[in-house]
């Protein structure tokens, strides 16, 4: 059975907040045992080998530490049309590819998602480090708890 739905986790696991996405989707996947119908990656830094996966599945879930303006550890949920407003206003990026192009490459192919979502958790520090602050640890049953959601709506 392939994957229809593709739960990504994006950051870089050395720079505190910024592994937020990875480590939400490393607890999913524990959570979640052998459910044949979800992938879970840890997408890491993002590169152009993620465009397969993404591509391959009819509904995906980015988790990511976001810039929205928020107090720290707060979790925005955006969907479809509005998941691309908010990657087309917070494109920039110092990694090799962006979130951002990953998206344009589904368009191009024509394989983007039918259904997508990011789930965007406010970082409260991004800098060395091993592991999340506060705020952003305890968000992570909130976001987990919206992706759950998100599911639950899309799959019935």
């Amino acid at each position: 059975m392939q994957p229809t739905t593709l739960i990504l986790g994006l950051g870089n696991v050395l720079m505190t907040d910024e592994a937020v996405g990875a480590e939400v989707v490393r607890r999913m996947e524990q959570e979640s045992g052998t459910d044949a119908s979800m992938v879970f990656i840890d997408g890491g830094t993002l590169s152009f080998t993620l465009a397969l996966p993404i591509g391959d599945c009819s509904r995906l879930i980015v988790v990511d530490a976001a810039t929205m303006g928020e107090p720290p550890g707060s979790v925005r949920v955006f969907e479809d049309a509005a998941m691309d407003r908010q990657l087309s206003v917070n494109a920039k990026t110092v990694h090799e590819v962006s979130l951002s192009d990953l998206m344009d490459i589904a368009r191009l192919t024509d394989t983007l998602p039918l259904q997508r979502a990011l789930v965007g958790i406010e970082p409260a520090f991004v800098g060395w480090g091993d592991q999340l602050t506060p705020a952003v640890e305890a968000a992570i049953p909130d976001a987990i708890a919206r992706i759950r959601s998100l599911l639950d709506r899309w799959c019935t």
